[in-house]
């Protein structure tokens, strides 16, 4: 049976979406992602518990994407089966390597054994399933690089996902810097996935992920695509866009202060604010151009409220540089566009 703290904040995921739902009132809801920490931890009965509580509040569409994320740790076959029984039908698990080595460098708490059991454990219980990856590693080769690669195509993944690390400040690395492959190095390496993942038919959708035909990550998409989303729970973040507004909500960070707020007030907002104008199109653009398809023009307007005709000379900019193609009706990076993405994408930051 699930413990007393896993229903307290059961309990408090659906008070707080109760209090949200004026916010989404009549709309569909496409996909669920039970992310952040290591939700899997949870029991099966904590997660069904929750998965019926949003079933009753909110209209879930019949197909939704209904994702985990699990650490390689907390794999159990028996466990992951009652997850899938309770309508979980999508696992991501975060195996950043089989290395047992780079692992330790990372600071995993899970080894190369959990982590090659995990995959195992994914591939015989889920049809959709994601397994994300990391390189550009400290010391990292090029052969540490292809046997990750072919080891998780092995477990024939429906996606796959490889970030390259970068240093985010007020990180262990940030403060200590490691030695990193070069530029050279690392690009390299990035050619060698899109290889070896279009060889072994993966679809290269978005910057750093990969998906065979039919499986590419639904609740992301929305996301690249700029489309709203309802964040609940501890540092959970919202997009929700309005007829006058697009306003973006963050939740307390702290497990235990979100869940003393939500009980005391019933509220457990850190910060909500506006989108400001001039940060809409960035916004779009960042997270749009991403993608290998790019958008359709008409996105464009729906989903900032803004009118085409003002991004028309920054994108004429980006196509006579041959980081664009601007067709009649679609607008998608092109294969230099993508090589260079954060200069396209500098040139929409706001003036």
């Amino acid at each position: 049976m699930e413990s007393l703290p896993e229903k307290r904040y059961i309990a408090a995921l659906l008070a707080d979406l109760e209090q949200a739902l004026p916010q989404i009132w009549g709309r569909t809801v496409q996909s669920v992602f039970i992310g952040g920490g290591t939700p899997s931890l949870f029991s099966a009965e904590s997660l069904d518990l929750l998965l019926s509580g949003i079933r009753a509040r909110v209209r879930l569409n019949d197909f939704a994407e209904v994702t985990l994320e699990a650490n390689p740790g907390s794999v159990e076959s028996d466990k992951f089966r009652e997850f899938r029984s309770i309508g979980i039908n999508r696992l991501s698990i975060g195996i950043q390597s089989f290395d047992g080595a780079h692992l330790e460098c990372l600071g995993r708490i899970h080894n190369g054994p959990q982590a090659l059991n995990a995959a195992a454990v994914a591939a015989a219980v889920f049809e959709n399933f994601n397994l994300d990856f990391m390189f550009a590693l400290p010391q990292q080769t090029q052969d540490q690089v292809l046997y990750d690669l072919t080891t998780a195509i092995g477990f024939s993944p429906p996606h796959l996902s490889f970030y390259q690390l970068t240093l985010e400040p007020n990180t262990m690395f940030y403060r200590h810097p490691p030695v990193l492959p070069d530029d050279d190095a690392s690009f390299d390496m990035e050619q060698l996935i899109w290889s070896k993942t279009a060889d072994s038919g993966y679809d290269h959708y978005e910057t750093s992920a990969y998906a065979k035909p039919g499986f590419g990550c639904r609740h992301n998409l929305n996301y690249w695509m700029y489309g709203d989303y309802l964040g609940l729970g501890a540092g959970a973040h919202s997009k929700l866009s309005f007829t006058e507004e697009i306003v973006r909500e963050v939740r307390l960070k702290h497990p235990q202060a979100y869940m003393d707020q939500m009980e005391k007030a019933g509220s457990a907002l850190s910060s909500k604010q506006p989108v400001q104008a001039n940060d809409v199109v960035f916004e779009f653009m960042m997270n749009a151009l991403r993608l290998t398809e790019g958008f359709k023009k008409a996105l464009f307007s729906e989903r900032t409220g803004l009118p085409f005709s003002c991004v028309t000379h920054k994108l004429d900019e980006a196509e006579e540089r041959g980081w664009l193609n601007c067709e009649v009706d679609h607008v998608y990076p092109t294969a230099q566009g993508r090589l260079f993405l954060n200069d396209l994408l500098q040139l929409f930051l706001p003036a």
